[in-house]
């Protein structure tokens, strides 16, 4: 399997093909509120973190919604938008970590 290459963006700092800079600077920002220290303290690790777990940036409610129930877990009568797992990227989307 190829490995997918990193590259710089257009201003020179770092992107990745599935989170972009809205996302990681979301990740950098909350990411306490589901692990007790910090597990990345840049993009690039933010990304490889991201990656490594399997991360989902969802466009909508709906899809974080879809996101769980595809995964089988018992989402009636809970709050997911409080959920530690689910962090508001702030431009409608979601991140979602499983930690």
């Amino acid at each position: 399997m190829a490995k997918k290459l990193k590259e710089k963006g257009p201003s020179g700092s770092f992107s990745h093909p599935d989170y972009d800079a809205a996302v990681l600077h979301c990740f950098l920002e909350k990411q306490l509120q589901l692990f007790p220290e910090e597990v990345a303290s840049t993009e690039e690790e933010a990304a490889d973190f991201l990656e490594m777990c399997f991360a989902v940036v969802a466009k909508s409610k709906k899809e974080v919604r879809s996101y769980f129930e595809e995964a089988g877990t018992d989402i009636e009568g809970e709050d997911l938008f409080s959920a530690a797992e689910v962090f508001p990227v702030g431009d409608g989307r979601y991140l979602i970590v499983e930690g």
